[in-house]
């Protein structure tokens, strides 16, 4: 038997090392699995959410259903009613439109004032409201003190005018 026959019938184990990086998506899937299963807390909120979702989803099935046989008995009274119902509608509708146009008109009225109220004066309105309540602080504080002022001035000339009665009152008796 020669070298190649015997390599035939014994093959060999041949290591090889590859110095290549592993493909970046060799995980696959299993990646993006968690590497242990669901904790307690995370079953028991599943077991407790379900009851939940599933009774709330029955609502929403029954509300439907609701709102559908609502709709299949109103529509022949709609149809019936109309020539009362629809001027009502296009009243209600003109009326709406009607308070939102004016609130539209007051703001852009309010905006124009105070837009030309800066131009002429070149300041802000709240800056001129701050500058004028405090002058008028100012003015109050100057009148408290001359009133103030005048009061004790009054009270100094009663006092020496008391003063001096009770003391002409006192060589008298």
């Amino acid at each position: 038997m020669d070298r190649t026959d015997r390599d035939r019938l014994h093959p060999r184990q041949i290591q090889v090392h590859s110095d290549q990086q592993p493909h970046r998506y060799d995980a696959g899937a299993k990646s993006l699995l968690p590497k242990n299963g669901p904790s307690t807390g995370q079953v028991l909120a599943i077991l407790t959410l379900l009851p939940v979702g599933g009774s709330l989803l029955g609502l929403a099935g029954i509300t439907l259903v609701g709102s559908l046989l609502g709709l299949a008995v109103a529509t022949p009274l709609f149809v019936i009613f109309s020539p009362i119902l629809l001027p009502a509608a296009i009243l209600i509708a003109g009326t709406v439109a009607a308070f939102l146009t004016s609130g539209a008109f007051g703001l852009t009225g309010l905006s124009s004032l105070s837009w030309v109220f800066r131009q002429a004066t070149g300041q802000e309105p709240l800056d001129y409201a701050k500058r004028r309540v405090q002058e008028g602080t100012m003015y109050v504080g100057e009148k408290t003190k001359q009133v103030g002022d005048t009061i004790k001035s009054k009270a100094q000339e009663g006092e020496g005018g008391a003063q001096a009665g009770a003391v002409g009152g006192a060589t008298k008796t």
